[in-house]
């Protein structure tokens, strides 16, 4: 059976006055795909990469990385979902700016009945991120209560999850924002310190939290503006993480560089971690499971229609947002 859906898509890169509202027919599912009926979907800033080419796909791209909904249908080979399903996903295929989709089924989870569409659409992408990087993602030696970490747009979708559930670890996670009001967002949202990066020199002010000590990692989704003196703020033997570049990608580093220290440098991807039914479904359970207990909020913020999308990446682009934005059917 062949069906209609809606589906925001470029036909060329560049800025959000690019992206067009089509219909186009969608069919059944094939041999490990499932086809979703959409209840809401996440936006994120790997969308903007997507929508630009900074991370190039064939066109006519449909956009969008994460959502959720009900599986409508499953393909040959898929047994961890069925129809009915309610099911979220945070998938490297883009195309959950739409009303409906086929998709490959491996990265989609069965999302519980304690978690509304919105949430399970605004939280996906964002947090098995932060579930990578501060259960995975690690420095020498591991993270342990106590340790500092400093967290680049702690305001931000991911930044106010990684606030939470650094708390919840017993990490000492010191944000940066880009304003006053960010900063204090951070700071009610469990950061143990905040940051305005306009006004103070962070790599002063780390020195100052910590003691001279330093951090153990940093996680770094600016890139440009920051990356560099992030390696200024790490103690010997300690990690930069690198998973995403929001100003711009950052400068090329000398590998003498990190001589001072022996510091380690690594540039993570959530799909590497998703790559099987099973794993993804492990780490969203324990997004999930910290969700439930709420140790972990997820604020989302702002919601436009789907026809709107334009107007949410304009939005989002000014660095002007905090938390989660969706988008609804």
């Amino acid at each position: 059976m062949t069906q209609t859906a809606r589906v925001i898509r470029v036909a060329a890169f560049g800025g959000p006055e690019n992206m067009t509202l089509d219909e186009v027919s969608v069919g059944e599912p094939g041999p490990g795909e499932i086809r979703i009926r959409h209840a809401a979907s996440g936006i994120n800033f790997i969308d903007v990469y997507h929508r630009s080419g900074v991370y190039p796909n064939p066109l006519p791209l449909a956009l969008g990385a994460e959502g959720a909904g009900i599986v409508e249908a499953v393909g040959e080979g898929v047994t961890h979902l069925k129809p009915g399903d309610r099911a979220a996903y945070a998938s490297n295929v883009p195309g959950s700016y739409s009303t409906l989709r086929v998709m490959p089924a491996r990265t989609v989870v069965r999302l519980p009945e304690s978690i509304d569409f919105d949430t399970g659409a605004a939280m996906m992408l964002k947090g098995l991120t932060v579930q990578y990087l501060l259960r995975k993602t690690l420095p020498v030696g591991g993270l342990q209560p106590g340790d500092f970490v400093l967290f680049h747009a702690a305001a931000g979708g991911v930044g106010l999850i990684a606030c939470q559930w650094a708390r919840a670890l017993g990490l000492k996670l010191i944000g940066t924002a880009g304003s006053d009001d960010k900063c204090a967002l951070a700071l009610e949202h469990g950061a143990s310190h905040a940051i305005n990066y306009r006004s103070e020199d962070f790599v002063r002010r780390v020195d100052e939290i910590t003691g001279g000590q330093k951090v153990k990692v940093v996680y770094d989704s600016v890139g440009k503006d920051t990356f560099a003196r992030s390696l200024e703020c790490l103690r010997p033997f300690g990690l930069a993480a690198c998973f995403g570049a929001s100003s711009g990608k950052p400068p090329a580093i000398e590998l003498a560089t990190l001589a001072k220290g022996s510091l380690y440098v690594t540039r993570p991807t959530l799909f590497s971690h998703i790559v099987s039914p099973e794993t993804t479904q492990a780490m969203a359970d324990e997004l999930f499971a910290v969700v439930a207990r709420g140790q972990v909020k997820i604020p989302v913020t702002r919601r436009y229609p789907l026809a709107e999308a334009a107007q949410a990446h304009r939005d989002l682009e000014s660095r002007q947002t905090t938390g989660c934005m969706v988008l609804l059917p």
